[in-house]
């Protein structure tokens, strides 16, 4: 499919520092990819933000539909998708659902994407539940890793299925032919884990479609012990965060490490390059976002805190599975493997 002709709907209202994120990211994905970006929001509040923003210089291919309606971040995702039925994620969702956009990006509230998604766009016909899924940086490339939020509560045939679409996402993303799966638990033994990742671990194991190699620990995810990691949503969140927390907070010791004296300056200098590739995949904001597998359309979901280069490598992601033609991919093996016997 040509550049110029996809068409990605942005939520215009997502982020904690609304709009400007969105159209400045939406700005410089329209220049960058020269695929056209659909903001959905308040066009009263919109309209201002973007005269006020070198995101107006994009005009021709940035386009607001309206939406005047916000899902907030502390509000019931179910109660308020049907209460405040013209918000803004619905309405990027409507646009996806009705082929009027290729995908749909926003950095809003994850409860209120997943709602509003099984609402409108349905899941795919084999998928149970959507899992959300990140690359995480490994010594060789990269591992995937899901559910990191959607999904606080899970069933042990919940996370079998996460591993499925994982491996096919590996396969079809990462190019990995038979992609090493593994369960997320305090332990390597077959016998640890709480009692959802006990019932599950034989689900995997003896289903025939999964390379399955058992558990593995926090620290084995970075190693390359993987390249297919399953946890349940509460538990693949809380480790995301702390890692992202971790990354943040060495690349804050560099630098003032990098600060305090003449010499050390002077070797920043130097190696400021080498610390900035090292740093980098661990950045959210570069990464941009995370595909909500499972759901019957491409859905990105950017981080709250997201800046407008986050924005902009979200709709990047976002063309990516578009161009690799990810969904339709996803389908056609998840109608067999999902529907296989364990």
């Amino acid at each position: 499919m040509p550049a110029n002709s996809l068409r990605i709907a942005l939520d215009g209202m997502g982020s904690d520092e609304y709009p400007f994120p969105e159209l400045h990211g939406a700005a410089r994905a329209a220049a960058k990819f020269g695929c056209q970006i659909l903001v959905t929001g308040d066009e009263a509040l919109l309209r201002p933000a973007l005269a006020q923003t070198n995101a107006n210089r994009s005009a021709p291919l940035l386009r607001i539909v309206h939406a005047p309606e916000r899902m907030d971040m502390a509000e019931p995702p179910a109660f308020a998708s049907r209460r405040k039925s013209e918000n803004s994620i619905a309405r990027g969702m409507q646009l996806l659902r009705d082929g009027e956009a290729d995908a749909f990006v926003s950095a809003g509230n994850t409860g209120a994407i997943l709602a509003n998604g099984l609402f409108i766009i349905r899941r795919l016909p084999a998928a149970r539940r959507p899992g959300l899924t990140v690359l995480l940086p490994i010594p060789r490339g990269r591992c995937v890793f899901l559910d990191v939020g959607a999904n606080s509560y899970c069933k042990p045939k919940y996370l079998q299925q996460f591993a499925v679409m994982g491996s096919v996402y590996a396969e079809k993303v990462l190019g990995i032919a038979t992609p090493r799966v593994a369960l997320l638990s305090n332990g390597e033994e077959a016998g640890k884990g709480n009692a959802l990742v006990k019932a599950a671990y034989p689900l995997l194991q003896n289903h025939t479609a999964l390379n399955f190699v058992g558990n593995i620990e926090g620290k084995e995810m970075f190693a390359g012990a993987a390249d297919v990691v399953v946890a349940d949503g509460f538990t693949g969140n809380v480790a995301l965060k702390i890692t992202e927390a971790a990354a943040g907070m060495v690349r804050d010791m560099i630098k003032e490490a990098l600060r305090s004296t003449a010499a050390a300056t002077l070797g920043g200098l130097l190696a400021r390059s080498a610390i900035r590739s090292t740093l980098r995949p661990l950045d959210p904001n570069e990464h941009g976002g995370a595909p909500l597998l499972g759901l019957n359309g491409v859905v990105i979901v950017a981080h709250g805190r997201s800046n407008a280069h986050a924005i902009c490598n979200a709709i990047g992601a976002a063309r990516t599975a578009i161009r690799q033609n990810v969904l339709a991919e996803m389908q056609d093996v998840l109608n067999d493997r999902l529907n296989e016997k364990p």
